[in-house]
């Protein structure tokens, strides 16, 4: 049985959200001494970072009971101690779970583009897959690729107490051989979310694309595409993770088979759409 925990407080893991800590911070220890005109602006600048993000889940449409029962147990669950990927120990950690806002809008998403057959790479607890399965038609299917079993039977747990949940399908194994699996059986989707190894990115998208599992007109969503900012700071800021998306945006932008626009979205999401 899993360890419940008190609810730790959230790291920040987005541009912004470093932002603000970071300037949090300096006024926490700030030099007396120093200018009151700088210290007003640096509690501006606090203020306009800081405000952003809670202010766009007020904004936001809220989430639904089983959605919010899930970022709940999700955030109370001892992640730390739970998994083992064969010999190696896989780190996984409650910031994982796509969250609120992004949920809504890979909802809005399905609305928006009918879709009846979505693709989820890396699916975690399961809450982005449940968000979009609530947009999906009576008649739709979701299918979800997540690596490790226990998180796997985690995130269906919370898809049996949802009406919803019937509609995913959901596929235990390394996504890559995941998705060779759905290629074979001639599989293909018309909405792709990618939140998964970000080494692998510029695999997936290949494969995706090569083997037609994204329909012409298609869309996928990729998240972490701004991956904390190191995307667009100095190389030598970059952890291998950062470094690995960097590479992956430029692939991207290269790839005449596709239209692409990044979002500033929590930690960036970027929409692709396979040209006709």
């Amino acid at each position: 049985m899993s360890q419940v925990v008190e609810k730790p407080s959230a790291r920040p893991v987005t541009p912004l959200g470093i932002l603000a800590k970071q300037l949090e911070t300096i006024l926490q220890t700030f030099d007396q001494q120093t200018s009151d005109e700088l210290e007003t602006h640096l509690k501006q600048a606090w203020l306009l970072a800081a405000g952003l993000d809670p202010y766009l889940e007020e904004c936001t449409t809220r989430e639904s009971p089983a959605l919010a029962a899930l970022a709940q147990k999700t955030a109370q669950e001892a992640w730390n101690q739970n998994f083992h990927q064969g010999a190696t120990v896989r780190e996984l950690e409650q910031e994982m779970l796509s969250g609120h806002v992004e949920g809504q809008t890979l909802k809005m998403f399905i609305h928006m583009t009918k879709a009846k057959k979505v693709l989820e790479v890396g699916m975690f607890t399961g809450y982005s897959a449940l968000a979009m399965a609530e947009a999906l038609p009576p008649d739709g299917e979701l299918v979800a690729c997540e690596v490790d079993p226990y998180t796997a039977e985690f995130a269906q747990t919370a898809f049996r107490e949802s009406p919803h949940g019937a509609k995913i399908r959901v596929e235990v194994g390394p996504a890559l051989l995941t998705l060779q699996k759905l290629a074979d059986a001639r599989e293909s989707f018309d909405f792709v979310f990618i939140d998964a190894d970000k080494k692998e990115y510029v695999k997936y998208l290949e494969i995706l694309l090569e083997k037609d599992l994204v329909i012409p007109g298609g869309f996928i969503c990729v998240d972490n595409t701004l991956l904390q900012g190191q995307v667009y700071l100095p190389e030598e800021n970059r952890t291998p993770n950062g470094e690995a998306i960097a590479q992956f945006n430029h692939v991207v932008a290269a790839d005449s088979r596709v239209q692409q626009v990044l979002l500033p979205l929590r930690d960036g999401l970027t929409i692709i759409r396979r040209l006709p």
